[in-house]
Parts: structure tokens; sequence; C-alpha cells
């Protein structure tokens, strides 16, 4: 919103909060409308998002998912209007502060912006853990982010020994080293810190367990959650591995082909996906429950996206795709409350590709 002078996009205030829990999970943080990105290529326009609607709600962990290639990072730098030239963003998406003030995050003029990034959305980014600089102690690395947004005050550093101590780091240890000289979990709980030292209300992650073993995965998703409780942000967990955070996200949004075609509550979409790519998508998952012989991979590949097949994008890989499923592209429809499926049959997917995997039926690990 150009023209309104600096937006406020300083964290919530939850001192004096009087709404009960469901009603804050329903309130909207995000409202995404039609958002597409694409790239001029010399084979052909690559639309690597294609028209998104959708709403993030406030102080919930959303947990975007699909195979690679599927468009979750591409989502994430949507939201905060950090798409890379050549590429080119539109729709409309719509940012509501604390007091529920829209901002429009396409129309924020580059200065405030800036400020937007880390004072209302951070986001860690895949590969991240190799992004600190190699000739910079981490100390330098939080010095100079609140340099640059004027907040190298005592409060402020203080807060940085916090939030290490909340992430079992030793504070001065870990400042006074160099990134080389922490290993990778260190690292990302390093990072989680300077990503959230600004309070940002949303703290978007992608792929952010990717380079590390399964037991630091488990213990950065334990410490995610304890400081979600903490400071009461909202959380967009972007992966490719479903079962991995079914523990941590209220809601699951799956991506196939650049676009939603299932979201809804966790324990719902494992439990009874209505999607078929959902269904596959969890049974190709490897997992030591389920016998070998009842995993499946997913027959064919994604679609190129120069040239998305017309219809319904999964209809080629799909084992209930009919006639109509070639021609026409299913919008998202309201399942069960908050739970919303892009097929035509999802009615049928029940008897048709039945879930192998823990959960199914609506449970969870506890």
């Amino acid at each position: 919103m150009s023209g309104i002078g600096m937006p406020d996009f300083g964290p919530d205030d939850h001192s004096d909060e009087v709404e009960s829990e469901t009603e804050s999970e329903v309130t909207p943080i995000f409202e995404l409308e039609n958002v597409s990105v694409e790239f001029e290529m010399d084979r052909g326009v690559s639309r690597v998002l294609d028209d998104v609607t959708f709403d993030i709600h406030r102080n919930e962990v959303l947990g975007v998912v699909g195979e690679s290639g599927s468009g979750k990072s591409m989502l994430a730098s949507a939201l905060l209007d950090a798409v890379v030239d050549p590429g080119v963003l539109s729709g409309d998406i719509t940012y509501y502060t604390s007091d529920e003030r829209p901002i429009d995050v396409l129309g924020l003029s580059d200065r405030d912006l800036r400020k937007f990034r880390w004072d209302a959305v951070s986001m860690v980014f895949q590969g991240a853990m190799n992004s600190f600089n190699p000739v910079m102690t981490v100390r330098s690395h939080f010095k100079e982010t609140l340099e640059a947004h004027s907040a190298a005050d005592e409060e402020h550093f203080e807060r940085v020994h916090q939030l290490l101590e909340d992430l079992y780091l030793e504070g001065d240890r870990v400042l006074d080293s160099y990134p080389h000289e922490l290993s990778g979990g260190q690292k990302q709980r390093a990072l989680i810190a300077l990503s959230l030292i600004l309070r940002p209300n949303v703290l978007v992650m992608d792929e952010p367990t990717a380079a590390l073993d399964l037991l630091m995965q488990r213990s950065i998703l334990s410490l995610l959650s304890d400081l979600k409780e903490k400071y009461e942000f909202t959380l967009v967990f972007i992966t490719h591995d479903l079962p991995l955070v079914k523990n941590l996200c209220d809601r699951l949004a799956v991506m196939y082909a650049f676009d939603l075609v299932e979201a809804g509550p966790t324990r719902e979409v494992i439990g009874s996906a209505d999607h078929p790519y959902t269904r596959a998508l969890l049974n190709a998952t490897p997992n030591l429950d389920t016998p070998i012989e009842d995993m499946n991979s997913i027959e064919g590949s994604a679609p190129d996206p120069v040239n998305v097949p017309p219809g319904c994008a999964y209809n080629p890989r799909c084992p209930l795709a009919e006639q109509r499923c070639e021609e026409e592209d299913p919008d998202l429809v309201q399942v069960e409350t908050d739970h919303w499926a892009a097929c035509f049959y999802w009615d049928d997917v029940d008897d048709a590709i039945p879930i192998n995997v823990p959960g199914a039926g609506g449970e969870t690990d506890e």
C-alpha cells in the first residue's frame, strides 16, 4: 500500500487477548487470491505458481507439502514478494496486522517491503544453513540485522541470548563462533533464532530439516513447537516429507502442478485424504510400520511447467481419471468443515485408493 506511511508490522500483542482458541484459529493472517508466478523462457511461459487462492490462519502451524517441483518454495517466496527476476508475480496477497488492518503486500514500496520482511514475516530459506557469511561470526550476523532495522539496543541483544537459550545453544560461545565451527544442527538453530529476532508474526520455513539426520529433524520440530507456544507466531512449514510434520501441523496444504489440490486439518488429510494425489503421496512414503509390498511409488512424473496437461493436471497419473478430468480443471470444493479437495471424484477415493499407512482413519502418532 503506497501512500499510507510506514505500516506498523510489529508483533501481535497477546496481553489483552480475549478470543477463544477456536476463534483465533479461523482469523486469517494471509489471504491469497489468484496468485501466480510466471517466467518467460525460450520454449514458452513457465508457470510455477498457478492461480493459488488460499487463507493462512493466524497462529496456526500450516504444513505445505508435495513432491519436488510442485511450487511449494515459490509459494513461500510469493508471501514475501520475494520472487526473483525475471519471475513475474501477480494476483492479490493481503496480510492482516494484529489489529486486522489489511496490507496489500504486492503494493508495498521498497522501503516498506524491507520492513515487512522482518517485522511481519521472516523466512528461513532452503539450504540456509550454508547462507551464513563464512568470514563473519554469528554475533556479527545478529548485529548486522539489528542495525539494519534500527533495533541494535539492549532489549534486542538480550532477546538474542534468550532465543539461543530457548534453542538449547550456549549464547556467547555460539555468537563468537564462525559458521564452520558449528554443527549443522547448531547452525540451523542459530538461523531460527536470527529469523525470530525482530518478533515477526509469521515464520516461513522452506525445507528447514532437509540436510539434517532424522534425530536432529525431530529435535528441530520439537523446538519449533515450543517456540511457537512461547512466542505465539504463525508457522508455515514447507516440506516434501508429510509424515515428518504430521504431529507439528494444525493444517496441511497439498500442492501438485503449482496449485493446491487439498487442504484441511492434519488429522483429516492424513487419515481420510480426499484427493487421489494426497493418497498416492501417503502410500509412497517409506515407513517402518507398513509392509514393503503395500508401498507404491506414484507412476509417471510431475508435469512440465511449460506444458501442464489440460483439465486436471493430475489426470495422466490418476487411477480415477475419466474424460471429464482431461477436459475440465476441478475447483477446490468443501468436503468437510475446513477440508477442501480439487477432485471431481473425491467421494470415490476411499474404495479406489486405500491409505496403507499409520494414521489412516484419523489417528496420529503421539
